[in-house]
């Protein structure tokens, strides 16, 4: 189940409009990701993500790169956390 939530929140964190040069803090993150959800919905963020690695993979695969370096911590169980 996380990992589906994690595929979400990279798949919403990419298609957002946030860009490295932008150093997001974290609340920026979540709201990117909230927002996107709530726009595109699941399948439309995955479907702009497909297109973005059809068109132009280099920089899909960089931005993609950045997307998971900035949810690592974001996205993380609540009882794991807790427990640290």
């Amino acid at each position: 189940m996380i990992s589906i939530v994690r595929d979400l929140a990279a798949e919403a964190l990419f298609v957002s409009t946030l860009q490295p040069s932008e150093r997001p803090t974290r609340q920026a993150v979540e709201q990117a990701v909230t927002a996107m959800i709530l726009m595109h919905g699941s399948d439309g963020c995955a479907a702009d993500v497909a297109a973005e690695f059809g068109d132009h993979p280099d920089i899909a695969v960089r931005r993609m790169n950045w997307v998971h370096s900035e949810l690592t911590g974001v996205v993380t169980p609540r009882r794991a956390a807790a427990l640290h």
